[in-house]
């Protein structure tokens, strides 16, 4: 990696990024203008991309320096990504034990639980992210002096690498500033390009070194775009537990997951909760469960349902989130990660987008993917009845999509077929292990380059 000949004081390279950010904004209409005019030719390609079979990959570590301590800058800015990066922490430290080399230092950008693993924090976006503030202008300052205190820890201290987990919007533009100062970068969870905006690749190709895509069908889209890819597979597959076996006679709940943050709660869960009241006679006498993993909600989701007269006939469940799932006949969720969830436990699900008007406007004109759920994109066929809409949306549609996942049961069967075909392309666990080994080649090639290539001396700081 050649980095920047210009390496600016730390608050001159955020301000950099946010003047680039801005013209971005300037030249989307040109974008989205051509990407209208190939978006058909770019639907074909990643529908053929959704055909391929890739496999999780085992890069070899590599002859990383195993004589000093490795500094590694790992970060995270949501709960997910936490979890990520916490699996990805202890991967690292176990590879470097094998290795018989010192305990790398670890710092970065997360949370409580990323601290109390031992990871020196810069900064704490995680708890940020947890607040929940109305507007992305209202937390810019924030964001700002964090990639600032960032800046400074990269242009002075110069770790091996910097490994962010996911959130693109905030560790692009970071990684480009750690380029600058000669840190390479290995990003962990790659965007969502593919489904919305590709013409962000480029920008992607020229901030990171080294890509890790968890989902078997990113490495040819990333890789047709010349970015380095390595498909490390899943990562919430080190963090399940075993699935349940699939015992019908067990199942007996229809589980509601609404979300967990306050914002998507409470646009979600009474919607959902009428249109489930409107098709109860109909739902086989099943239990219905408002879910959370987390007791963080319970007085917002108990507000909510006494607000709008659906607490009567509704029980909260929190605690472990798959023994709930292990119960569940059929579940009604929101999209998100805790699809997989579902996948993992086979469990028959409804899923829901309820979004703005403009955002469903823009979404049926530049979603290159054909559904938006990640199990229907890995079974190849819509095995999750999907729907995104703006405002009340088709009630009686989505509530017969429910009867139909509680009680018809050929279609429960095939449903089941398809989950388990997506669960087989998921690929086996393992990837905050590939991950971290991944990262510690990119470590190692960047440790061999000639002069001239790697890290800023320090003389042009």
């Amino acid at each position: 990696m050649s980095p920047h000949s210009f390496t600016p004081p730390p608050t001159l390279a955020v301000l950099l990024e946010l003047l680039r950010a801005l013209g971005a904004v300037l030249l989307l209409p040109g974008r989205i203008g051509a990407y209208l005019l190939r978006r058909g030719a770019l639907r074909a390609e990643l529908a053929a991309d959704l055909e391929r079979e890739v496999t999780p990959e085992t890069v070899p570590a590599g002859d990383w320096p195993t004589d000093r301590p490795l500094t590694l800058f790992v970060a995270c800015a949501e709960a997910s990504g936490e979890i990520h990066a916490l699996s990805l922490v202890e991967a690292v430290r176990a590879l470097a034990a094998a290795a018989g080399a010192p305990p790398p230092r670890l710092v970065g950008l997360g949370g409580r639980e990323l601290e109390a693993l031992g990871v020196e924090l810069v900064g704490r976006p995680v708890e940020h992210a947890a607040m929940g503030l109305t507007s992305a202008l209202s937390s810019l300052p924030y964001y700002l002096g964090l990639a600032r205190d960032a800046a400074a820890w990269f242009r002075t201290q110069r770790p091996d690498a910097f490994v962010p987990v996911d959130s693109p919007a905030l560790f692009v533009p970071l990684a480009r500033i750690a380029r600058r100062y000669g840190v390479p970068t290995a990003h962990f969870v790659t965007p969502q390009y593919w489904g919305w905006a590709p013409w962000r690749a480029k920008a992607y190709r020229q901030a990171v070194e080294r890509a890790l895509s968890i989902l078997p069908f990113e490495p040819p889209w990333f890789a047709r775009r010349g970015i380095s890819v390595t498909h490390v597979g899943h990562p919430l597959l080190d963090a399940l537990p075993p699935p349940a076996a699939h015992d019908e006679g067990q199942r007996n709940l229809l589980v509601l997951l609404p979300g967990s943050r306050e914002a998507v709660i409470r646009r979600n869960l009474p919607w959902m909760a009428e249109v489930v009241r409107a098709a109860r006679a109909q739902l086989g006498g099943l239990e219905v469960a408002v879910c959370q993993e987390s007791g963080e909600r319970t007085e917002l989701l108990c507000e909510l349902l006494a607000e709008h007269g659906l607490d009567d006939g509704f029980r909260l469940q929190t605690g472990s989130l798959h023994e709930t799932l292990a119960r569940a006949r059929a579940a009604f969720s929101v999209s998100g990660t805790v699809l997989l969830d579902l996948l993992h436990q086979r469990v028959p699900t409804v899923v829901v987008y309820r979004v703005s008007r403009r955002t469903a406007f823009l979404g049926r004109r530049l979603l290159t993917a054909p559904w938006f759920s990640s199990v229907n994109l890995l079974a190849r066929a819509e095995v999750y009845p999907e729907f995104c809409f703006a405002g009340d949306g088709p009630r009686a549609e989505v509530g017969a999509a429910l009867v139909r996942a509680a009680v018809d049961e050929q279609w429960r069967r095939d449903c089941l077929t398809g989950l388990e075909e997506a669960a087989r392309r998921l690929g086996p666990p393992g990837a905050a292990e590939r991950a971290a080994q991944a990262v510690l080649a990119m470590v190692g090639r960047d440790a061999r380059a000639p002069a001239g290539r790697g890290r800023v001396s320090e003389a042009s700081a």
